[in-house]
């Protein structure tokens, strides 16, 4: 049994997340049949991750996987375009197939699909659909989603849609280019008119902050069908940038707004790396998630692009013993206190471990 306290709260707080979307969705009788299914395979992903880790495996309930590295947008300090671009090959569909079996058998419990823009892998939902084990949150701009994959979605109730913004029209369209979020919020009607349950993700900053976390603007796209809101901090891995992370005084009013809108607006809010204060620090290398990239390399976290360990040389069971993920999560001063990612702030130190093969 995991005996590491943050872990054990961050898979607490899972099931409260669910718990919570139970709650919401039971004036849909459809929604709430499909939220108490995944409730219950939730409860069976811990009994796997229990007997791994009575195995010595430590397996994150968590897994962020970047599925391509390609995308049809040229968003402004895209940490994908930034950090993750190689010229190897990304994994082909028979390997993600063995990839998404792998986690399931493990105890997986949640993995969000990134990219890129995730769609761009013709074989994604096919994949997905075959795993409903597995609770996917796919982060999309939007772009692809069309009246089949709409479809396609809204009959499989574990792959749940995340549609980015960056606030409202002005502050989406700026960074993600013109028409973006006319696009995506009429993607938002079709994807409720389908029964879909959906939601947005929106990447805080300085300029943007008051727009995209106000209560109006939230319950606007709740009126939309929106019930999941994912709040990502701006993480400046762009050079020139450093201004745009969100300020002391903004995070501690996002722990204020956080708090009072999940007692108040009928949607579940997660919000990273600022939830993680409230698990003790960073929940990276395992703790709570990994990153898997596209061409195979595991990583600590989206933005720590370091890793002495790849799932096409080895199993994931095999690459969650990384050296690498053990030395961090032993390190005990990765603080998350500012709302600032705590293997950002720290990356040449990550590097240097990678580098000595994590010892």
């Amino acid at each position: 049994m995991r005996s590491d306290p943050a872990s054990i709260a961050f898979e607490a707080s899972l099931f409260d997340v669910l718990r919570t979307g139970l709650r919401i969705t039971r004036g849909d009788p459809r929604l709430a049949t499909r939220a108490m299914r995944l409730l219950w395979r939730q409860k069976t992903a811990v009994g796997r991750r229990d007997r791994a880790e009575r195995r010595g495996v430590h397996v994150p309930p968590f897994v962020i996987y970047s599925v391509t590295g390609r995308c049809n947008l040229q968003c402004a300090g895209c940490y994908a375009r930034l950090l993750h671009q190689h010229e190897r090959p990304e994994l082909t569909a028979e390997r993600m197939a063995r990839l998404l079996e792998e986690a399931k058998d493990l105890g997986v419990s949640v993995m969000l699909l990134a990219g890129g823009e995730p769609l761009l892998r013709p074989d994604l939902l096919e994949q997905v659909g075959r795993r409903p084990e597995i609770l996917f949150l796919l982060f999309s701009n939007g772009s692809l989603l069309d009246d089949a994959r709409i479809g396609q979605l809204a009959r499989m109730p574990h792959v749940l849609p995340v549609l980015s913004l960056e606030g409202e029209e002005k502050e989406t369209d700026e960074r993600r280019g013109d028409g973006t979020y006319e696009h995506v919020t009429g993607a938002m009607e079709r994807l409720s008119r389908a029964g879909a349950f959906f939601g947005t993700s929106l990447t805080l900053t300085s300029r943007n902050f008051e727009r995209a976390t106000n209560e109006a603007a939230l319950r606007a796209l709740v009126s939309r069908g929106c019930r999941l809101f994912y709040f990502i901090n701006y993480v400046p891995v762009e050079l020139g940038t450093d201004s745009l992370q969100i300020s002391s005084e903004q995070v501690a009013e996002l722990t204020r707004r956080l708090a009072l809108y999940r007692r108040t607006v009928p949607a579940l809010f997660i919000a990273f790396p600022h939830d993680e204060m409230a698990f003790g620090g960073c929940l990276a290398a395992g703790r709570g998630f990994v990153h898997i990239n596209a061409y195979g390399s595991v990583e600590p976290c989206p933005f720590s692009p370091y890793s002495d360990s790849d799932v096409t040389e080895m199993s994931l069971e095999q690459a969650l013993a990384s050296p690498l993920f053990r030395a961090i999560r032993e390190n005990t001063t990765l603080d998350e206190s500012d709302g600032r990612c705590a293997l950002w702030k720290k990356r040449e130190w990550v590097k240097g471990l990678a580098g000595r093969g994590g010892s």
